[in-house]
């Protein structure tokens, strides 16, 4: 195992920073992500959720500086997974990573997930 992450978030912070700054969501989320939290009931729940998800995985790989479109949650028929682009991918490759699993979690006020990478 390279390493284990974990993030906690109150929602309410990553929703009041998105309304005042709207472009902020294309900095932090892919098209993928930001569309399917859309189509979601409260999609600021499910956005920092994923959030968390990216910083773990960031925590996980020992990232110092890198783009959060670089780590991508995507929902396929189960559990959500990730997929890594860009300089994060050519980091995880150099540190020889062969799978990086998360766990999102998330309830009314609060998201988290952690990463483990393989």
């Amino acid at each position: 195992m390279h390493g284990v992450g974990i993030d906690q978030l109150e929602i309410a912070r990553l929703e009041q920073a998105l309304a005042r700054r709207p472009r902020l969501a294309e900095r932090l989320f892919t098209a993928a992500e930001r569309e399917y939290a859309a189509d979601r009931a409260r999609p600021g729940q499910h956005l920092a959720a994923r959030f968390c998800a990216k910083e773990a995985v960031a925590k996980a790989l020992g990232l110092k500086g890198w783009a959060f479109t670089d780590v991508e949650v995507v929902r396929g028929d189960g559990a959500p997974s990730v997929v890594l682009h860009g300089d994060v991918a050519r980091h995880a490759a150099e540190l020889g990573v062969t799978e990086v699993k998360i766990s999102l979690t998330h309830t009314r006020s609060e998201a988290a997930a952690v990463a483990i990478v393989v």
